[in-house]
């Protein structure tokens, strides 16, 4: 099994072809020797010079030390298993082989030209026996997109018997201007793509693996879905999870396609006309961590996390239940572990101080306050106003005398669990004590339609932090 990689001179950029070499961390003048599972991986340079510079990575596989050690039951021990491709065509053996011959490579990593690292430079792999299932048009499927020159020549079955036609075979050579980690990030990932298998079990690992060698330019390919499907083995579940770790803002496209028709068709409920005043505060003041305190459901997180702009989104609930339902809607075990660390849900009290508050910009409160008793707002005051402190607060509650609008007597709530529901001048009266005891300024504005003798449905506090 061989895989050749060239450079070649670029005077103009100020590229020598013997940099491969220092990028590679090889040096050209021995053969390097890698002991991998019934496998012995050769690099050595068939061509060094200063117009061009060739590595060879040449893969030994032990075809029959992976039978003799194969733990499935007796029956799959057919004669398949002694007779095939392996040790033959670049497969994920090649795959394994490139993350263990050139690991500071692939890590972007170099010592001696730290320079190029970052830098395009045209590159040429050949790979002599290529599988590709599916045919050449696969093979263009997955490297046209990510700038790749292709010329693939097919290999017959026999060259005895025409009739048999080709197989599915091809001598490829893959020419691109690129950086050196990206192309060896591509060959990792698209070999067992084109080969549409794998020579080991495939486990939920496999989906970090998959995102952290395809995370920067996965996202952006046009044929993702197929990509993650077959290099995870057509296992369905693993391949929507590593599709929404890579573009987790674009989770429910077709949800929120469906949701924007609807909105063009119908005026906005106002609980969206709340979530998005909020959100458009939050991007206005272009904070970048956010912590929903009473995030319930999780449905303005939801929300917050299609906005890139914030970096880290915490949802704090005092009930365990409302935290599992938030969990499914966000879909957290779709994330990678990496990905979770942007949003994360603590179980968590209002009235308790929480030294975690103190590393936000902001917290959020909305129609939270009138589930609480108003002889313990003291304590949610003195835990958001004075030990966490952030640049902002944003707070929503219902407006009372608006209640008359939506058909209820004024004694009537509109929630069973609502403690109080506060006039214009109570809420005003409340927020000015805030800003009274605390370094807070506070602008007051109404959300949804304006009545013009009772107000808007909801009211809003922004209080921005004065120091």
């Amino acid at each position: 099994m061989l895989l050749t990689l060239s450079l070649q001179s670029d005077p103009e950029n100020n590229i020598n072809a013997t940099d491969l070499s220092y990028l590679l961390h090889k040096h050209p003048d021995r053969t390097h020797s890698f002991s991998l599972s019934h496998n012995t991986a050769h690099v050595f340079y068939p061509q060094y010079d200063e117009d061009q510079c060739q590595v060879a990575l040449l893969l030994e596989v032990d075809a029959i030390g992976l039978v003799r050690t194969f733990r499935g039951p007796m029956s799959s021990k057919q004669l398949t298993h002694y007779l095939n491709d392996r040790p033959y065509t670049a497969n994920s053996f090649m795959s394994v082989a490139l993350a263990r011959a050139f690991r500071s490579a692939m890590g972007g990593r170099s010592k001696e030209r730290k320079e190029l690292v970052d830098c395009k430079l045209p590159l040429t792999v050949h790979i002599p026996v290529l599988p590709c299932r599916g045919g050449q048009p696969v093979l263009e499927k997955l490297f046209s997109p990510l700038g790749y020159h292709i010329t693939a020549e097919p290999i017959a079955l026999d060259n005895q018997f025409s009739e048999w036609d080709h197989s599915h075979y091809y001598q490829v050579t893959l020419k691109n201007k690129c950086r050196l980690v990206d192309l060896l990030s591509h060959l990792y990932v698209l070999m067992p793509v084109l080969d549409n298998d794998k020579h080991y079990w495939v486990s939920a690992d496999e989906i970090e693996k998959l995102l952290l060698r395809g995370g920067e330019w996965l996202a952006q390919h046009p044929a993702k879905e197929f990509i993650s499907l077959r290099y995870l083995k057509h296992k369905k579940h693993y391949a929507q999870i590593a599709l929404a770790a890579l573009a987790p803002e674009q989770i429910d496209a077709e949800e929120k396609a469906d949701q924007a028709e609807a909105e063009l068709e119908k005026p906005q409920t106002l609980n969206q006309q709340r979530q998005q005043k909020v959100i458009d505060t939050l991007l206005a003041h272009q904070v970048q961590s956010i912590l929903d305190l009473g995030c319930g459901e999780g449905k303005l997180m939801k929300l917050l996390a299609s906005h890139t702009q914030f970096k880290s989104i915490v949802g704090v609930d005092v009930s365990s239940q409302a935290l599992d339902r938030a969990s499914s809607r966000l879909r957290l075990e779709y994330w990678s572990e990496r990905q979770q660390h942007r949003i994360q849900l603590w179980h968590g009290s209002a009235f308790y101080s929480d030294t975690r508050w103190t590393s936000f910009d902001a917290i959020c409160c909305i129609e939270m306050i009138e589930h609480m008793d108003e002889d313990r707002l003291e304590a949610f005051i003195e835990n958001v106003f004075n030990i966490a402190q952030p640049k902002l607060v944003i707070i929503t509650t219902p407006n009372q005398e608006y209640n008359v609008v939506f058909g209820l007597t004024e004694t009537q709530r509109r929630h069973n669990d609502h403690r109080f529901e506060w006039t214009r001048a109570e809420f005003t009266t409340w927020c000015q004590c805030i800003v009274d005891n605390y370094d807070y300024q506070v602008t007051l504005e109404g959300i949804g339609e304006n009545n013009s003798t009772f107000g808007h449905p909801t009211q809003m506090a922004v209080f921005t932090s004065s120091t």
